[in-house]
């Protein structure tokens, strides 16, 4: 079971529910960081931590999406390692991607949980059964999260989600 709350705006926070767990990229899945050579290439950082992290998840039967403002090669990349099942890039409107996505997939705000850092994801993480942030999100982001990760940014605040989210699925018996 995940350890208690460390902060909660709703009376119950139920991890066992989630089917979808979606994230921003940029300032969740990196640190925000984008490096731009003078040939116009695009670099980022994804951490390897994060990476298992989600592979588990998928693995254990918890979609995963990656919701992005903007559109960036290196994302389709590394998505396309994780076998990450939905990547919506070039939507600054979270909360209408996060909607039309869980409507797609036929589920309910509460089967859903969405980690940002920004303004633009405030709405989808309160809209979401868990809000998420990691600790240096804005300040919208911030008041919006039901739980904000020990982890930075880029550096397995993600893992840390999946790891609270595995804990509550049911493991098979050992012989």
């Amino acid at each position: 079971m995940p350890p208690a709350k460390n902060k909660s705006k709703k009376a119950k926070t139920d991890w066992a529910a989630i089917r979808l767990f979606a994230m921003d990229v940029d300032g969740v899945l990196t640190d925000g960081t984008v490096r731009i050579s003078s040939e116009g290439t695009e670099t980022k950082s994804f951490s390897i931590l994060d990476g298992l992290g989600l592979v588990r998840l998928n693995q254990a039967g918890v979609l995963t999406a990656w919701i992005s403002g903007r559109a960036s090669g290196a994302t389709t990349v590394r998505a396309a390692e994780l076998k990450i099942p939905h990547l919506i890039q070039g939507r600054n409107d979270k909360l209408a991607a996060l909607q039309e996505l869980a409507a797609r997939l036929a589920l309910a705000p509460a089967q859903c949980a969405y980690m940002g850092d920004d303004d633009i994801d405030a709405a989808a993480m309160t809209w979401a059964g868990i809000g998420l942030a990691p600790p240096g999100a804005m300040p919208a982001a911030l008041a919006a999260a039901t739980w904000v990760t020990a982890r930075p940014a880029g550096h397995g605040a993600v893992r840390e989600v999946c790891e609270l989210l595995l804990a509550t699925r049911v493991s098979p018996s050992s012989p």
